[in-house]
């Protein structure tokens, strides 16, 4: 098992979103009077946060088997498990939980059907760009495809990176 640290408030609101739709029902419907499941996934079983986080992965295309997520909202920390295809699908289900505000730490069972060296990661700071990235990484500011590249599906646009986001970087060929 491994431990990822990330940073809490930075990253995409799914977790909130996920505690809203479990206190509120689907956004068609009028506000309700939270289930008994639901009040307790609201207070810190993390399930309705966990299937969201899951559903996130699976959205982005990632492919892991008997993929299970929980999210324990007391540590902030989000496991993980299940067996991804290849060592980037491992990494990228990684940052699909860690890049999501409110989780702080991701803890992985994750095994790999295809081996592979493992990437770096980077957490962006204010004013950095793919392409200082790539330069302080590669030696090349046009490199930064590369990073893009093995981002995606979460990057969508290569101008658009944040603070506190973290990114992989992929060992040069």
């Amino acid at each position: 098992m491994s431990v990822w640290n990330f940073v809490r408030d930075a990253g995409e609101r799914i977790v909130e979103n996920a505690k809203a739709a479990a206190r509120f029902g689907a956004p068609e419907k009028k506000p309700q009077e939270p289930t008994a499941a639901q009040k307790k996934a609201n207070n810190g079983d993390g399930r309705d946060a966990g299937e969201a986080i899951a559903d996130y992965i699976r959205v982005q295309g990632l492919q892991v088997d008997n993929l299970k997520v929980s999210f324990d909202a007391p540590s902030s920390t989000v496991h993980v498990s299940g067996t991804a295809k290849d060592q980037a699908t491992k990494e990228k289900v990684i940052l699909c939980c860690g890049n999501i505000a409110g989780v702080e730490k991701v803890t992985d069972d994750l095994a790999v059907q295809e081996r592979a060296p493992e990437a770096q990661y980077h957490t962006v700071v204010k004013g950095d760009t793919l392409s200082a990235i790539a330069k302080k990484y590669y030696g090349d500011a046009s490199k930064y495809p590369e990073i893009f590249e093995a981002n995606k599906p979460m990057l969508k646009d290569p101008d658009k990176i944040y603070p506190g986001q973290s990114l992989r970087i992929p060992p040069r060929h």
